[in-house]
C-alpha cells in the first residue's frame, strides 16, 4: 500500500490573511489541515529590552507601538503598573478619561477587527464601512495629544492634558466646495466631548448596518459556524481571555473583575457567547461595540459637569504647566529634569491588567528605586491565543484557518514585543 505523506504548505508571511508578519506552516492532507505551527519574530523590536535603559515616561510611546490597533488601552496597563508601585492617587477626571479613551480605543480595535476580519471572509464592503467610523475616532485622538494613532496621551498620574474646546474644522479645498465643507464640520462646532457626543448617537445606526451585512448574511454564518469551537474547559486550561473567552461562554471582565480607574461607576453588560465558535466570537465583539457606546456615553455626561485637575499634584511625577514652564526659570529647570532623568520609582515589584480589546493585558514591573524599569515584561492575550491556533485549525480547511486567524483577532506588535 501506498505510503501517505502529508503535504507542507507555507502560509504567509506574505498572505494578505496572515496580517503580513505570521509564517504558519500547515500540515495538509489533501485540502484538511493536519498541524499548524506558528512560526513567529519576524516583528520583534526588543520592546522590553529596550525599556530597561529609558526613563519610565521615555518608554511609554513603545507602549502605543505594541499592540498598534489598541494604543491607549496598553498606555493604561503600564500606567496602572507604574502608579502601583508609586502609591499615588488619579485624579477622578483623569480616571473617567482614561476610561473613556479605552472604550474610544476599543471601538477603534473592534472596527479593524471587523473590517479586516470580514474581508477575509469574503466581504470586502464591511472593510469600507469600518473604516468610515474609525475616521471619527483617530479625530478625537487628534484633537487630544496632536497624534492619530500613536498617542502617548496617557501618563503616569493621570493624563497628558485636559480635553480641548475647539475641534478642528476641514477647510474649502478645490476637491470640495464651500456648501459640502460645512455639512463636514456640522457636528465640529462645539467642543471635543459635543464631538464624541454627536459620534455616540450616530454609532448605533452604523452598528445596524454591520449586523445587516453579515448577521443573517448566508455565507457569513457558513464560512464562520461551526469553525474554531472552543469548549469553556479547554479555553481555561489554555490561558484564553477576552472575547476568546466569553465566547465560549465564561463571563470574566477585567472591567468587572476587578475594576480599575472609573469602571466601578460606570454601568455595562458583559456579553457571554455560548457553543464558541467564530460566529460567537464576532457576535461578542458585535455586542461589546455597543457596550462601549453605552460607557462612552455615560463618561461625556459625566465629564461635563464635572471639572477638576487631569493629572496628579505629585511634582515628583507630573510636569509644570506649560504656562508656568515658560514663565518661571524654576518651573522650567523642573520641567527638564523630569523629562531627561525622570522620576524614581520606589524598589519593588507590580502586576497591572487590564481588559484590553484582544484580552488581559498585563505589564509586570520591577523596578530597583531607580529612574528606569530593572525589568519590564508584558503579557500579550494574542500571545496566548496564538498557542492554541493548533488545536483550533486541526481537521478543517485551509479557508477556515483563514477564518480562526480572523477571529482571534491578532496583532503582532504585541506578540513579537
Amino acid at each position: 500500500m501506498a505510503e501517505i505523506k502529508n503535504y507542507t504548505l507555507n502560509f504567509g508571511p506574505q498572505h494578505p490573511a496572515a496580517h503580513g508578519v505570521l509564517r504558519l506552516v500547515l500540515e495538509l492532507d489533501g485540502e484538511v489541515v493536519q498541524r499548524a505551527d506558528p512560526h513567529i519574530g519576524l516583528l520583534h523590536r526588543a520592546t522590553e529590552k529596550l525599556a530597561e535603559n529609558k526613563t519610565f515616561i521615555q518608554s511609554l510611546p513603545y507602549m502605543d507601538r505594541l499592540d498598534y490597533v489598541s494604543m491607549m488601552c496598553n498606555e493604561h496597563a503600564y500606567c496602572l503598573a507604574i502608579e502601583k508601585l508609586l502609591g499615588i492617587e488619579v485624579p477622578i477626571r483623569a480616571q473617567y478619561i482614561r476610561v473613556m479613551f479605552s472604550e474610544i480605543t476599543r471601538l477603534l480595535n473592534h472596527l479593524m477587527w471587523l473590517g479586516s476580519h470580514g474581508n477575509d471572509c469574503g466581504s470586502s464592503t464591511i472593510l469600507i464601512y469600518t473604516f468610515r467610523e474609525r475616521e471619527d475616532l483617530f479625530d478625537m485622538y487628534e484633537a487630544v495629544s496632536g497624534a492619530r494613532m500613536h498617542a502617548a496621551y496617557f501618563r503616569p498620574g493621570g493624563v497628558y492634558r485636559d480635553l480641548p474646546d475647539t475641534m478642528p474644522q476641514y477647510k474649502v479645498n478645490k476637491i470640495r466646495n464651500a456648501r459640502e465643507i460645512a455639512r463636514m464640520n456640522e457636528n465640529r462646532q462645539g467642543s471635543l466631548l459635543d464631538f464624541i457626543d454627536d459620534f455616540t448617537q450616530r454609532f448605533p445606526t452604523y452598528l445596524a448596518e454591520y449586523h445587516t451585512l453579515l448577521t443573517d448574511n448566508r455565507i457569513w454564518k457558513q464560512r464562520t459556524v461551526d469553525i474554531g469551537v472552543m469548549t469553556p474547559e479547554r479555553a481555561l486550561n489554555l490561558g484564553l481571555t477576552g472575547p476568546m473567552l466569553r465566547g465560549s461562554g465564561i463571563a470574566w471582565d477585567l472591567r468587572k473583575t476587578q475594576p480599575y480607574d472609573a469602571y466601578a461607576q460606570v454601568d455595562f453588560d458583559i456579553p457571554v457567547g455560548k457553543t464558541g465558535d467564530c460566529y460567537d466570537r464576532y457576535l461578542v465583539r458585535m455586542e461589546e461595540l455597543a457596550q462601549s457606546n453605552r460607557i462612552i456615553k455615560q463618561c461625556v455626561d459625566w465629564l461635563r459637569v464635572n471639572p477638576g485637575p487631569v493629572i496628579t499634584d505629585n511634582h515628583k511625577v507630573a510636569p509644570p504647566s506649560r504656562e508656568s514652564m515658560k514663565t518661571s526659570m524654576e518651573e522650567l529647570i523642573h520641567h527638564f529634569k523630569l523629562f531627561t532623568e525622570g522620576f524614581r520609582v520606589p524598589e519593588g515589584e507590580a502586576y497591572a491588567a487590564v481588559e484590553h480589546p484582544k484580552g488581559e493585558f498585563g505589564i509586570y514591573l520591577v523596578s530597583d528605586g531607580a529612574n528606569k524599569p530593572y525589568r519590564l515584561k508584558i503579557r500579550p492575550p494574542g500571545f496566548v491565543h496564538l498557542a492554541a491556533l493548533d488545536e483550533m485549525v486541526r481537521g478543517h480547511m485551509i479557508a477556515d484557518a483563514v477564518a480562526i486567524i480572523g477571529t482571534m483577532d491578532i496583532v503582532f506588535g504585541e506578540i513579537d514585543r
